[in-house]
């Protein structure tokens, strides 16, 4: 956590009462053969007993439990400490403090740490970061390896095909940097501090609040110290209350919160459903002799069928040690339930073009995260009365580009610049108690951001054809790269991710290779190179809305294809003690927090909520 000694009195007292409710966690703990077989032997009634879904209002053990909350008051909250919570709270302040005008920002964070749940590539287009700080050089902003050279092929399983960069196609990164995106998010936290936001890393953001006339009211953090079968312990202490004039909710791919607004406000109506990929990615040391600091590779093709949009990535890193950063991404509109995406990363990387960068190295870090990839036709109504939408959590990536990073900052810039003088005013003439900003979605659609998504649209959904990725990269060829994106019309996507999957029995299982333990491996052992951890004894955050739907729908149809999208182990169907059956297993403290199962689950009966604050995987600089 960062050092308290530059808050503000406000920020000490608010300091003191989170402090109040937080408790320690456990030594890490990943599920093994043998805590497996223990479990196995504990007969529990239900698996999920998570008070969203079994209310503490009927629940006998729960009676005479004190439930008041503290509350605090903030002018701005921020929920997320990613490139878009932090650059909106970085220009909040820079414009409060241009303007001598006091303005309390408070910006929470689930992580123990600000930038430990940030995975990405990545390779980072400086153009949001050039109008934030422009003396980031000086500054000593972690970019260090500004990219000297661009491949892409084709690959086979046996062959690389090059394909030739044309200046003008998004996969040019001339004048971009490699970064590891923690250690640069860690960077803009530094910033922010220094500019007196407040920020409270370890405390998720659990509940959106209401005012009376339904504009939103601020946030409370989760409640601590419930025990694993939902009832209360001796230590159980009640989340505590945010409450300002404008939220922003920045929480990410898929998040929690935005999912309860979209539902609130009907946000999604008049846009396309979200289409996902989830992204998995791993640190190696290599042999100093085949390092190239500066090179940037991308591939298509090869282990994914012409059909199963994804490619993967190998960036070479200049930070004092021959590292490299590679990781496949996996479009989450596939169709075979018996694709494991960890599995063909693993694969992936034993192509004959891969293996040779990676042999006698050390793999040092792992992690997985999920990507909005739905584009412009995807992005919901971004504000509504007490709040706005920023960043990956509505989803402004660039999907050719594989960038997100620069148009979430410069969304969360936007969005200060609107809220600004709103939040600042001695009088505002407001319908509602939460502060309405519809002008943050106008000076969006007037923005840069706007015209690089509207150029790039039609590419990801081209490749919703009969030949696949070949067709899309053809399309990609013609419209944007001679037409730039100007073409009259606007394609679409197939609909939920989820409802993708065929039934098991129409679909070929895909047979995977045994890991070699040299270059690639199992998925514990991956999973315990991302830190993961949470509290033991406290429900599931991976929540069922009805614990029957995982055996008789998704193991009945779809040969349980939880046990093989998760990307950390977190679900397995294991026999039942009588032998006369199967269960779901949630092994929830290997959760990678990427929320791949929330989104691809075929029966929607998966709801990804916050642990404790503080839970999850521990990334150093991914």
């Amino acid at each position: 956590m960062f050092p308290a000694s530059r808050y503000s009195s406000k920020a000490h007292r608010c300091i003191r009462a989170l402090k109040s409710i937080q408790t320690d966690h456990a030594a890490p703990q990943l599920y093994t053969t043998l805590h497996r077989r223990t479990c196995s032997s504990v007969s529990t009634p239900r698996i999920t007993t998570h008070y969203t879904i079994h209310p503490r209002e009927k629940d006998p053990r729960w009676e005479g439990v004190e439930m008041e909350r503290f509350a605090d008051e903030a002018d701005v909250v921020i929920v997320g400490g990613g490139p878009a919570g932090l650059s909106a709270a970085i220009r909040l302040k820079q414009l409060a403090n241009e303007q001598e005008k006091e303005l309390r920002v408070c910006l929470v964070e689930k992580a123990s740490q600000i930038g430990a749940h940030i995975l990405s590539g990545a390779c980072l287009e400086p153009t949001a970061l050039n109008e934030l700080i422009p003396d980031w050089k000086e500054r000593g902003a972690p970019l260090n390896t500004p990219v000297t050279e661009d491949v892409f092929s084709i690959l086979t399983e046996k062959y690389r095909i090059p394909v030739p960069i044309l200046p003008g196609l998004p996969m040019v990164n001339h004048g971009n940097y490699i970064v590891r995106l923690g250690n640069f998010v860690r960077w803009l936290g530094e910033q922010a501090e220094e500019l007196g936001v407040e920020l409270y890393p370890g405390y998720a953001a659990a509940e959106v609040l209401f005012h009376e006339d339904g504009s939103v009211k601020g946030i409370a953090t989760n409640d601590v110290g419930i025990a694993k079968d939902g009832s209360p312990k001796d230590v159980f202490e009640r989340g505590m209350e945010l409450h300002a004039k404008v939220t922003l909710f920045g929480e990410g791919c898929h998040g929690h919160l935005a999912k309860q607004l979209y539902k609130q406000f009907n946000l999604r109506e008049n846009c396309e459903p979200q289409t996902y990929a989830i992204g998995l990615k791993e640190v190696w040391s290599i042999d100093e002799k085949k390092w190239r600091p500066g090179r940037v590779e991308h591939t298509v093709g090869w282990p994914l069928n012409r059909n199963t949009y994804g490619g993967s990535f190998l960036y070479h890193l200049n930070e004092g040690e021959p590292l490299v950063a590679l990781g496949l991404v996996v479009g989450l509109d596939y169709t075979n339930p018996y694709l494991s995406p960890f599995r063909e990363f693993q694969r992936w990387k034993h192509h004959p073009s891969v293996a040779p960068t990676l042999e006698g190295g050390t793999r040092i870090a792992y992690g997985a995260r999920a990507l909005n990839e739905g584009g412009l036709q995807s992005i919901p109504k971004l504000t509504f009365p007490g709040g706005l939408l920023i960043g990956c959590s509505p989803g402004f990536m660039n999907v050719p580009k594989i960038k997100g990073t620069h148009t979430a900052m410069k969304s969360g810039m936007l969005a200060a610049e609107a809220i600004f003088p709103k939040v600042t005013a001695e009088s505002v003439d407001s319908e509602t108690a939460g502060l309405h900003v519809p002008e943050y979605a106008d000076s969006l659609k007037n923005s840069w951001v706007w015209k690089e998504m509207y150029a790039v649209r039609n590419i990801r959904p081209s490749f919703h054809n009969y030949f696949g990725l070949y067709g899309g990269m053809v399309y990609t060829g013609i419209f944007y790269w001679i037409f730039r994106g100007k073409e009259p019309w606007t394609l679409k996507h197939c609909g939920l991710d989820a409802h993708q999957l065929k039934p098991a029995k129409d679909c070929t299982p895909i047979e995977y290779p045994k890991p070699d333990g040299k270059i690639s491996f199992d998925l514990l052992s991956s999973v315990a190179l991302s830190g993961t951890n949470h509290e033991g004894d406290q429900p599931a955050h991976l929540t069922l809305r009805d614990d029957s739907v995982p055996v008789g729908q998704n193991l009945a149809i779809y040969d349980g294809p939880e046990q093989r999208f998760c990307p950390a182990g977190v679900y397995e169907y294991v026999p039942l003690e009588t032998g006369d059956g199967m269960r779901l297993q949630i092994n929830a403290q290997n959760c990678v927090h990427c929320k791949t199962c929330d989104i691809k689950d075929p029966s929607q009966n998966i709801n990804w909520v916050v642990p404790e604050g503080g839970g999850g995987p521990a990334y150093n600089g991914m």
